[in-house]
């Protein structure tokens, strides 16, 4: 997917919309992404590795590993330079499931829906609570989860 919209850069946790929803440019996963994932994270499981192994199982063929595509939701949003200059933290992610695998030559993108909001007790600070998915070229959610971040508020007012 190649998003028509046009993404505002660097929101400042006053600029976030509750129900404002964000899509990212896609990016088609390839045998070497998911290779490389295998070798920086030392995950060489053959079910990510071994297309002899792969065809004995459900899969059929290699799958890229489940935090391949959470770093790819993360990565794809980077790219839209929403939280640029603007981000202080990733305060983390709950509630993730991994739906379906996964295959080199999957065209992917992220959607981002701003499920909540609330000043942190430090001044000048946000907290902020995105629904996350993770598509196919199918339209199917391939991964889901929330994630919360911490950004800078355009002023140091409580």
């Amino acid at each position: 997917m190649t998003s028509n919209q046009t993404i505002q850069k660097n929101l400042y946790f006053e600029d976030i919309s509750i129900g404002q929803e964000v899509c990212t440019d896609s990016h088609t996963v390839t045998e070497k992404d998911i290779l490389m994932f295998a070798e920086v994270t030392r995950d060489r499981h053959p079910l990510h590795t071994d297309p002899e192994y792969c065809k004995k199982t459900k899969f059929g063929k290699p799958i890229a590993h489940g935090l391949f595509g959470l770093s790819l939701i993360e990565g794809l949003k980077s790219e839209t330079g929403i939280y640029e200059q603007t981000s202080i933290a990733s305060l983390g992610w709950d509630e993730v499931r991994f739906l379906k695998p996964i295959f080199a030559d999957d065209t992917v993108f992220a959607k981002y829906i701003f499920v909540k909001k609330r000043k942190s007790q430090k001044p000048g600070r946000g907290i902020v609570t995105e629904k996350v998915q993770l598509l196919n070229q199918k339209s199917s959610v391939v991964i889901e989860g929330i994630h919360t971040t911490l950004l800078i508020c355009r002023s140091d007012e409580q």
